[in-house]
């Protein structure tokens, strides 16, 4: 991959350590920690169909959230059977 000079200094600067994460960052870790443990027990399988416009959208959503897709699916399914998802 080609990176161009601004790309090159920003890259060379997080490698020197010189970026810190939010304090927001660490808490969004801790609950998205959470969300895998209450989801970590998976005993049964479950096969579903999704459009590909569905899965890809789900997979963008989970790369931004810097976890697996599989992973955000089946914490939203966890989130929904216990109540938790809320509707905006």
């Amino acid at each position: 991959m080609k990176l161009d000079a601004d790309e090159k200094d920003l890259l060379e600067s997080v490698e020197r350590g010189e970026w810190k994460p939010a304090g927001t960052a660490k808490r969004e870790r801790s609950r998205y920690a959470r969300y895998a443990k209450a989801t970590f027990k998976k005993d049964r399988r479950l096969n579903i169909r999704l459009s590909s416009k569905d899965l890809e959208a789900i997979q963008k959503r989970a790369l931004v959230e810097g976890l697996p897709y599989q992973t955000l699916i089946a914490s939203l399914l966890h989130k929904y059977a216990s109540g938790r998802l809320k509707e905006v």
